[in-house]
């Protein structure tokens, strides 16, 4: 029996799905996915669990620079986090403009 999906299941169907793919869903996402606390994560993420918490409820949005390391840290891809982060901070801003990242 063939398991493999032939459906792609993108970035546009997840936002169609689920609502905006932000820095903030992507956080808890990780987390919840780990089955881990906000405590844990926050420690493994070297921060504090109140800084973690406005993360992941987009009180505050990262820096590309920071995207990227919790993207190292957490060991998914760095150009794609900073993308969102980017993209966080012009919507924050009210800029209709997108991201890409070539």
């Amino acid at each position: 029996m063939n398991t493999k999906s032939t459906t792609r299941f993108g970035i546009k169907n997840f936002e169609a799905k689920f609502g905006k793919l932000t820095i903030a869903r992507m956080l808890e996402a990780h987390r919840l996915a780990d089955e881990i606390s906000l405590k844990d994560m926050a420690k493994k993420l070297g921060m504090s669990p109140s800084s973690l918490c406005d993360l992941e409820k987009g009180r505050r949005i990262p820096t590309p620079k920071r995207a990227a390391a919790l993207a190292k840290k957490l060991g998914v891809s760095e150009k794609f986090w900073i993308q969102t982060s980017l993209q966080d901070q012009l919507d924050k801003q009210g800029f209709d403009l997108k991201v890409s990242v070539a």
